[in-house]
């Protein structure tokens, strides 16, 4: 691994064979339960088939869900397919990412009872896999054209990610609402993020000025981290703090200003969701 948290090539490689199996899997799964959805109830038929039951593979289903849902009257639903599609074909990392998200949110949202309500309805899915995208494009020397992509999600769904962001996977948005990440963050693999959670500067500096975050964090809700500090592996920023300075591996944090409350002590605090802080100060 290297230092923010992504595969070295032989890693990929593993990685991505294991990827190809469980997006088998998620589809065959998500197709089942569309099929029930559209049979349980009629008003939901024609858009289950049109977004997912009509397609051959997750990837084409993603790409339909995600231009039915930002499309507008400058940039029409099947101008943007054809635009998702192309990016997953050039990067077919974007449906590997986007398959570990989906099942991330299966795993650690205990309202999330199949993988069709989140892939159907949960906005940070949404936005997070557009953002996939708009940072392939951005990467790609297609700013102009990122910038619009970052600009719809933020106005459909109250996400302001800017792309040049690198994401891990397996990133699990929960909420959504009011997440705001710099464009010098960085966001690593298995990590959690709820609503009103702000990436972002401390307005008086250019260049490198957004935190890092790495694999396994858990931000809790109305966390800020500002400045280019570091999230340590497997830490959490409890809800509303605000975080001006590094944390170190598997701590958690909380107040305003954040400071080491307790540590984590080999449980991850991005798969167990719990925003919970002790009653007590180490």
């Amino acid at each position: 691994m290297n230092d923010i948290g992504f595969a070295t090539p032989a890693v990929a490689e593993s990685r991505s064979q294991i990827a190809s199996s469980r997006e088998i899997e998620v589809w065959r799964a998500l197709c089942a339960e569309a099929m029930r959805a559209a049979a349980d109830e009629a008003i939901l038929a024609g858009m289950v088939d049109r977004v997912v039951l009509r397609h051959d593979a997750f990837a084409a289903a993603l790409g339909a869900l995600l231009a039915h849902k930002l499309a507008d009257p400058v940039a029409a639903a099947e101008r943007l397919a054809e635009l998702v599609g192309a990016a997953m074909a050039d990067e077919p990392a974007i449906v590997a990412a986007a398959t570990a998200d989906l099942a991330a949110i299966r795993t650690r949202d205990p309202a999330a009872e199949s993988y069709l309500t989140p892939f159907l309805y949960y906005k940070g899915f949404h936005a997070l896999e557009w953002h996939r995208i708009g940072h392939s494009l951005w990467r790609r020397g297609r700013r102009d054209l990122a910038h619009f992509l970052q600009s719809r999600v933020s106005e459909v769904f109250a996400v302001d990610i800017h792309p040049a962001v690198p994401i891990g996977n397996g990133v699990f948005i929960d909420h959504a609402t009011s997440l705001v990440v710099g464009e010098t963050a960085v966001i690593g693999n298995d990590v959690s993020i709820l609503h009103e959670v702000t990436l972002g500067g401390t307005g008086k500096e250019r260049g490198d000025r957004h935190p890092k975050v790495r694999d396994g964090v858990l931000l809790c809700a109305g966390a800020k981290v500002l400045g280019n500090v570091e999230i340590g592996r497997e830490a959490k920023v409890g809800a509303g703090s605000v975080v001006l300075s590094n944390v170190p591996p598997r701590a958690t944090v909380a107040g305003v200003p954040a400071r080491i409350v307790a540590w984590s002590h080999g449980r991850v605090p991005a798969l167990e969701m719990d925003q919970s802080l002790p009653d007590y100060v180490i």
